[in-house]
């Protein structure tokens, strides 16, 4: 039997690591040989998740064609965001809940995408459509995966049955997940002894908008104050990684989980499609964004916007 690698995109939140442990057991479930492995190590809330409802964090991989032939993607499908030799193996499959770009195969495959709040809200559907029970942990991580992704159901990409099935998992899984959910997100913002590296690219995705490079990363936090005194470390943190990637634009959102609202941290010559994307001036390589939380629909499709036009 040919052995498959599963993972979730680079700099991993709760999602992609979630999503690839439930679509791996999914797939083994069927008769499939299937591992769930990770781009990166997880953050402090998916931490929290996995040794909750103990389950082992995946092992790390930097390339997937020197093990398998074989990969599944959850969670992504742009290359930028995928394993480094990711034009070197076959993608079989791919669950996801992202636009879709830079994507294409030379064989047919399985792609499963729908505009849903999170992966593993597709996943469920797969499991209660193939008839497969799902374990205790399993729901635990999935239902981990929907309020990260949510934020608790408040961001604009939850949709109705983001919140059914949050709630059928939590049933599984024997947790109050209002509770949990709010203690889980808390977990994801003790930024205080990370440097300013590890909070720019903890959760960072690079994007192409118009043959633009553009790198947004986001951090979750119960005060601004924490690290808006730290702008200028993180803002030559920036500087750093612009010059050596060659960036166009890199944005940082700090997300006020308990207000709904962010502020950016922008640098780059792209700044100007940054306000233009929002009608708003960046000032002093910053930028208001009140009642932005989610980076994939309240910032990607309008900076896209701006950088084609």
């Amino acid at each position: 039997m040919v052995k498959t690698l599963i993972f979730g995109h680079k700099n991993p939140d709760t999602d992609a690591i979630g999503a690839a442990i439930s679509f791996a057991h999914f797939v083994n479930e069927q008769g499939g040989d299937a591992e769930a492995v990770a781009l990166g190590h997880p953050n402090d809330e998916t931490a929290y998740a996995l040794k909750y409802f103990n389950i082992q964090a995946p092992r790390i991989i930097q390339t997937a064609a020197n093990e398998v032939d074989e990969v599944m993607l959850v969670d992504h499908n742009e290359k930028q965001q995928s394993v480094d030799d990711i034009e070197e193996v076959t993608v079989k499959a791919v669950v996801d809940h992202h636009r879709i770009a830079n994507f294409e195969t030379a064989d047919p495959l399985f792609y499963r995408a729908e505009p849903l709040g999170c992966t593993c809200t597709i996943l469920y559907k797969m499991y209660q459509e193939s008839g497969i029970e799902i374990p205790k942990n399993i729901a635990g991580i999935m239902m981990s995966a929907i309020i990260s992704d949510s934020l608790l159901f408040k961001s604009p990409t939850c949709t109705p049955k983001d919140v059914e099935v949050a709630n059928k998992l939590a049933e599984i899984a024997g947790v109050n997940i209002e509770e949990y959910g709010l203690e889980m997100l808390k977990a994801g913002t003790n930024i205080s002894s990370k440097t300013a590296a590890e909070i720019l690219n903890a959760d960072a995705k690079t994007f192409d908008m118009n043959e633009r490079v553009v790198r947004i990363g986001q951090v979750n936090v119960v005060d601004f104050e924490e690290l808006t005194q730290r702008k200028g470390e993180i803002l030559e943190a920036m500087k750093e990684e612009t010059d050596k990637h060659y960036y166009d634009l890199f944005v940082l959102l700090i997300t006020n989980i308990l207000d709904s609202d962010s502020i950016g941290l922008v640098y780059g010559p792209g700044y100007r499609e940054m306000e233009m994307a929002f009608d708003r001036p960046v000032q002093m390589n910053t930028i208001d964004l009140p009642g932005v939380v989610s980076r994939k629909k309240q910032v990607v499709p309008q900076l896209t916007e701006a950088f084609n036009n």
